[in-house]
């Protein structure tokens, strides 16, 4: 026997109902947040891009510290927020081919310590998944009465692959960039609110 056809209309209102008022699972808030983000390049890294022409520049309020050596580079961002496993520094860097003048610039760049990716935006706008996280040698954290740190040192930074090296490499001019390398040694502190 079949229901009537009002019944089935009722019960068909009644079950898009239920799903309207249904709790929606919403994404996690975004918190302000404040700490660093510092990368130091790794051995051989800038004197590869010295040799290429290369050099990297801080984007306020990022910044790049240059021993006289040349050896190394650190760029230190700091954090204004997170939203989940992401955390957002202001700032960037720039890499710039001194000799043709091309730049690559990674801007306000986003550290997600569960996707194992550092995020940018481009010049161009778009986002970019520019470095792997390959490893982390050490993660803390510290509960205190209003706040909690993370704390996250020796995160292994290498390109995301070949389409992020090919990336550099075109935007740049040159054949310097490659996945297999590791890049820089980062360390990210992050302090929120409870």
């Amino acid at each position: 026997m079949r229901a009537p056809r009002s019944l089935t209309v009722m019960l068909g209102m009644a079950a898009l109902t239920a799903t309207a008022l249904a709790p929606v699972t919403q994404a996690a808030d975004t918190q302000p947040a404040t700490g660093s983000f510092t990368f130091i390049t790794a051995n051989g890294i800038l004197p590869t891009w010295s040799s290429d022409e290369l050099v990297i520049i801080g984007v306020s309020p990022g910044s790049v510290e240059t021993p006289a050596t040349n050896t190394k580079a650190k760029v230190t961002l700091p954090v204004v927020a997170r939203t989940g496993s992401a955390v957002a520094a202001a700032g960037g860097f720039r890499i710039n081919n001194i000799d043709t003048n091309q730049t690559f610039r990674c801007s306000s760049p986003t550290i997600d310590v569960r996707a194992n990716v550092v995020d940018c935006v481009t010049i161009g706008g778009t986002n970019a998944a520019l470095f792997a996280i390959t490893s982390t040698a050490q993660r803390t954290r510290i509960t205190g009465s209003s706040t909690v740190t993370d704390i996250y040192r020796g995160m292994t930074l290498r390109l995301n692959g070949q389409r992020m090296a090919d990336m550099l490499n075109s935007a740049l001019s040159v054949a310097t960039f490659s996945p297999s390398v590791t890049v820089a040694t980062a360390d990210l502190v992050v302090t929120q609110n409870r």
